[in-house]
């Protein structure tokens, strides 16, 4: 007589196929996202959950966030940013924990007038401080298609990459006293706002709201992650791939030819913001 699973083994085993889904979130927003900001015109799940657009208007941003929190992972999503006049918004997509001494990772794309290029900002909170920006020009025109932005954030290192080319990697150097975000899960987060303030050229340029609304696209989220929960956790079965993932040869020659061609501010260079002294870091980031 043929074995059937008892009801306890049978929800054993949903469990565990439900939490091996949530590990290696892929593609579907529906499945994988809320929309928390702009909820109607602004922010709309499209084509059977393959695509999501944030748009910016004069009433409202838009944004959304994972449906899952995560310690440790490698997260990517391809974006089409707001084409056109941009000026004075700020694509936000980025990690980040909750309370005064969150942990937080950073990709911000800063809008710029007609012709002239986004400017890719990034920095690393941990346990509540920053300042540890870099910024760079990228070597192809992000508003004519998709291209993948993805984070590495295992407990060695956070490595941020641009189609799969390393720009920038930051250290696990607790052991200098460096503080690393490495005990608070984060969830994923994206936002399209108004921040001309600050934005371009430090607030200079204003945001133009005669070509709103701004539009930025998102496709293909993947979060092959550790999933976190109040009930359970879990890790992908492709977790060894990222866990130990550090930058070859190759990639670092590739995050030196970026470094060197399209970085446009590195705060480890910035003497006059630090005159006491360069942060501990700073020691390291040119031995790739």
């Amino acid at each position: 007589m043929a074995a059937f699973p008892s009801p306890s083994t049978g929800m054993v085993l949903l469990l565990l196929i439900s939490l091996l889904v949530a590990a290696y979130a892929d593609g579907n927003f529906y499945q994988s996202c809320d929309v928390v900001w702009g909820h109607g015109s602004h922010a709309l799940i499209q084509e059977g959950g393959d695509l999501l657009t944030l748009s910016l208007d004069k009433t409202s941003g838009s944004g959304f966030q994972s449906k899952d929190e995560y310690l440790f992972g490698k997260i990517e999503m391809q974006l089409k940013l707001v084409p056109g006049n941009s000026a004075g918004t700020v694509t936000a997509y980025y990690l980040s924990s909750k309370g005064e001494t969150w942990d937080e990772i950073d990709f911000e794309f800063l809008g710029n007038l007609s012709g002239q290029p986004y400017i890719l900002h990034t920095n690393v909170f941990s346990q509540g401080k920053g300042m540890r920006e870099q910024q760079f020009y990228l070597w192809f025109d992000p508003t004519a298609d998709f291209h993948t932005y993805s984070i590495l954030w295992n407990p060695q290192r956070i490595v941020f990459y641009v189609d799969n080319i390393p720009i920038r990697e930051f250290k696990n150097l607790e052991f200098l006293g460096v503080p690393f975000p490495k005990n608070q899960k984060m969830r994923l987060y994206s936002t399209l706002w108004n921040a001309d303030d600050w934005a371009t050229r430090g607030g200079l340029v204003k945001t133009d709201w005669s070509q709103a609304p701004f539009k930025a696209s998102y496709k293909k989220f993947r979060a092959d992650a550790c999933v976190y929960s109040s009930a359970s956790s879990y890790c992908g079965p492709n977790k060894n791939a990222w866990f130990w993932e550090e930058l070859n040869f190759a990639k670092k020659g590739q995050m030196r030819w970026v470094q060197d061609y399209y970085m446009i501010y590195d705060y480890c260079k910035d003497t006059k913001r630090f005159p006491q002294g360069l942060p501990t870091e700073c020691a390291f980031s040119n031995l790739l």
